[in-house]
C-alpha cells in the first residue's frame, strides 16, 4: 500500500489563495430580524394582461375600429372643447360664415404642406382674419391589406396635429371640419384668436 503524500507549503498557500476568492453555490440564508418599527410593506399584486387571441400564420387582420391606431378625425373633433363663442360656433358647422382666406395643401407632401400651412396661419392672423379655410383633400386609401394598417389621408390627419403645436397654437382658438359647401371632410375650419 502507497503511502499519503504530504502537501507542500507552496500547494497549501495555493490553496489558501483560491478558496478565498471561491463563493458557495448556495449562499447561507440570512436570519430575520424583526422589529417592531419596521413592518413590511403588503405585497401588491400586479394584475395580468388579458391573454391574446389565436393568431395563425397567413390570417388576415380584421380593421375593426377598436384596432384603429388613432381614433378617428371625426371622433377627436367631437370630443374637443368648444373654445369660442358657441352661437358662432354653431353657425360655422353649418357653413353660415364665410372663411376670409383660405390655402389649398391637396397634392403637398407632408415636407411642403407645414411650411405652407405655418406661413399661411401667421399671415392670416397678422391680417386680422378670424375664420379661414384649410383644404386638405379626403386623401387616398393606400392600404394595402397588411396586419398594420395605413391610415387613410395623411395630410387630413396631419393638419390638425400641427395646429395644436407651436406656434401656431397660441393663434389658433378652434378647429373643426368643415361644411360639405366648403369641403367637407376635405377641408378644415380655423378659427383664430383676436390678435391684440
Amino acid at each position: 500500500m502507497k503511502r499519503p503524500r504530504h502537501i507542500s507549503a507552496e500547494e497549501r498557500a495555493l490553496w489558501d489563495s483560491v478558496a478565498r476568492r471561491a463563493e458557495p453555490l448556495e449562499k447561507p440564508k440570512a436570519k430575520r430580524v424583526h422589529s417592531a418599527s419596521k413592518p413590511t410593506p403588503p405585497k401588491v399584486e400586479t394584475p395580468r394582461p388579458a391573454p391574446l387571441p389565436q393568431f395563425k400564420v397567413g390570417q388576415g387582420a380584421t380593421h375593426r375600429k377598436d384596432h384603429d391606431l388613432m381614433p378617428s378625425l371625426g371622433q377627436q373633433m367631437k370630443a374637443a372643447t368648444v373654445e369660442m363663442d358657441k352661437k358662432a360656433y354653431g353657425r360655422m358647422r353649418r357653413g353660415k360664415l364665410k372663411p376670409d382666406a383660405r390655402i389649398d395643401l391637396h397634392g403637398m407632401t407632408l415636407a411642403q404642406a407645414h411650411p405652407a400651412l405655418t406661413g399661411f396661419i401667421m399671415r392670416s392672423a397678422s391680417a386680422g382674419h378670424r375664420l379661414v379655410l384649410v383644404i386638405t383633400g379626403k386623401g387616398k386609401n393606400r392600404d394595402d391589406g397588411g396586419p398594420i394598417p395605413t391610415k387613410f389621408g395623411v395630410l387630413r390627419h396631419q393638419v390638425p396635429q400641427w395646429l395644436k403645436m407651436a406656434p401656431l397654437n397660441s393663434l389658433v382658438l378652434q378647429v373643426t371640419e368643415s361644411h360639405i359647401r366648403h369641403g367637407g371632410q376635405g377641408a378644415y375650419y380655423v378659427y383664430l384668436r383676436r390678435s391684440r
